[in-house]
């Protein structure tokens, strides 16, 4: 990954895991949207504030994911997370998730994310002032 990113702490609890002690796969999905909702709130934007004075929600549009090693009970990891495309009504992320610190990626995720009216749910475009601000973060330092 080449773009700035943004890495979010996870812990892996026991509600967490299946009888084996393994994360159950449709729980990295909670990881990766947590990981995208703290990004938001480090740029000093949250999800309702978005809606509130922008009608604007984002919504889940497509997703593939790999799975590569299992993470665990008690596991300390990173949900690391890169906007890999900008667009006027859309983002597509690129997220995975390692051991904290770096390691081997135990999964992969490339999420695109759409924007819409948090009314009717059609596709709109990007605020300017919110597309402006993920560019320069895209752009990095």
């Amino acid at each position: 990954m080449s773009e700035p990113r943004f890495v979010f702490p996870v812990r892996i609890y026991y509600e967490d895991t299946d009888v084996s002690g393994v994360v159950y796969h449709a729980n990295y999905l909670r990881y990766f949207e947590r990981a995208r909702t703290e990004w938001l709130r480090a740029m000093h934007l949250g999800q309702e504030q978005l809606r509130l004075q922008h009608d604007i929600a984002f919504t889940v549009a497509g997703m593939e994911i790999e799975f590569r090693r299992p993470a665990r009970l008690d596991d300390l990891l990173d949900v690391v997370t890169e906007v890999k495309q900008l667009r006027r009504a859309s983002l597509i992320f690129s997220q995975i998730l390692q051991p904290q610190g770096g390691g081997e990626v135990m999964a992969r995720a490339e999420v695109r994310v759409a924007c819409v009216s948090a009314a009717d749910f059609r596709p709109i475009a990007l605020p300017q002032s919110l597309f402006d601000g993920i560019f320069r973060w895209k752009q990095g330092p």
